[in-house]
């Protein structure tokens, strides 16, 4: 299994970077996590829209679905310039409809609703939801193939569930908006101490900070999620690249 960063920005890009998007390859199946802004311009530099196998999108705030709708005229036009274009599949929760209905478009991309109380199988991919603490719905997932674990929290403020959820992940990719002195459990969102908390107790492998705040040096999370969790961290980057 490898993941790879294309969007690693909570809220807004930086300057010709991309917020919340992650390419998960295993068996040359190609699952897109979230599509937020730039996603698409920086995706095209790994995977050609049409190559996608399926995608999967956490929840419907703009930094993670903002590119959706560039997506879906990627395939749409690819169509029109004789590209073997099939429907990609784009999976979402049901809780919130005008988000979930935004995911089809035309013949080119269809929604499907995933059941979170259910394990759903995508190719080689078996993955788990679990619900987290966010202003809307959205849900964190814990995805296994051949005996390889990656857990990525989505958006959330800490949640005692977590740990469990994410029982020894060879990686754990987990939100990070706020600096380890910040709360920002008003906002749905972790803390550096949150995630180093977080990696410790479910015995994760590497932890991988992301949805990274726009201010302050990004060095200090990574510093203080180290006070808390033994192991490799790391601050997400456009262009990181993991084999599990």
């Amino acid at each position: 299994m490898k993941v790879t960063v294309i969007g690693q920005w909570g809220g807004y890009p930086k300057v010709n970077e991309a917020s919340s998007g992650y390419l998960l390859e295993h068996d040359q199946y190609k699952l897109l996590i979230d599509c937020g802004s730039a996603v698409l311009s920086k995706l095209q530099n790994f995977v050609q829209p049409e190559d996608l196998d399926a995608a999967i999108i956490s929840h419907y705030h703009p930094d993670h679905i903002a590119d959706v709708g560039v997506l879906q005229h990627a395939l749409l036009i690819g169509k029109y310039m004789d590209k073997n274009i099939q429907t990609l599949p784009i999976y979402g929760h049901e809780e919130d409809m005008n988000g979930f209905h935004a995911l089809t478009f035309q013949d080119v991309t269809k929604g499907i609703g995933y059941n979170p109380e259910e394990k759903l199988q995508l190719g080689p991919f078996t993955i788990s939801f679990l619900k987290t603490k966010h202003p809307v719905p959205c849900y964190a997932m814990r995805i296994e193939a051949d005996g390889k674990v990656f857990v990525y929290t989505a958006d959330t403020s800490y949640l005692d569930a977590f740990p469990a959820f994410s029982k020894d992940a060879d990686v754990l990719l987990c939100e990070c908006n706020f600096y380890g002195n910040m709360d920002g459990s008003a906002a749905g969102h972790m803390t550096s101490y949150d995630a180093g908390n977080l990696a410790s107790l479910s015995g994760a492998k590497r932890l991988v900070l992301t949805h990274l705040p726009q201010y302050g040096d990004l060095e200090q999370l990574k510093t203080e999620a180290n006070e808390k969790y033994s192991g490799e961290v790391l601050l997400a980057y456009y262009g990181l690249t993991i084999q599990l």
